[in-house]
């Protein structure tokens, strides 16, 4: 549980959006499926770190990020809200690892995982067999 280690091991701050991503995902993804009192309740705990609003600026912020990185609006907003919050680190595995978007580092907190979990080519091939 790579998201529960980081929570507990990092200080962070999350925006608004992120809130309402979490809440969406959580509540509608099959594999995850909170009813959604409980996903409230996520959200409430989360509310106790440092999070950021959205409003006009931010808006605008984000467009000009989009546009400059050639990324989603919705990327652009995160990693602008991240700049307004003085992180120097946005863990997401929508961005590119590594990638400098301003003062802001995408970091894929599960790109490890992914290569230790991942079929080598035998077990792709064993797996495609009649």
């Amino acid at each position: 549980m790579r998201a529960i280690e980081l929570i507990g091991e990092k200080r962070f701050a999350l925006s608004a959006q992120v809130l309402q991503e979490f809440y969406v995902n959580a509540t509608r993804k099959a594999d995850f499926g909170l009813a959604p009192e409980v996903a409230l309740q996520w959200i409430e705990k989360l509310e106790e770190f440092v999070w950021l609003p959205i409003d006009s600026s931010l808006v605008k912020t984000a467009a000009t990020v989009s546009v400059r990185y050639g990324i989603s609006y919705w990327d652009g907003a995160i990693v602008a809200a991240a700049e307004a919050l003085g992180v120097p680190v946005l863990y997401t595995e929508d961005l590119s690892h590594g990638q400098a978007y301003g003062t802001v580092t995408a970091i894929n907190p599960f790109r490890d995982l992914a290569v230790q979990y991942s079929f080598n080519e035998n077990q792709q091939t064993a797996l495609t067999r009649d």
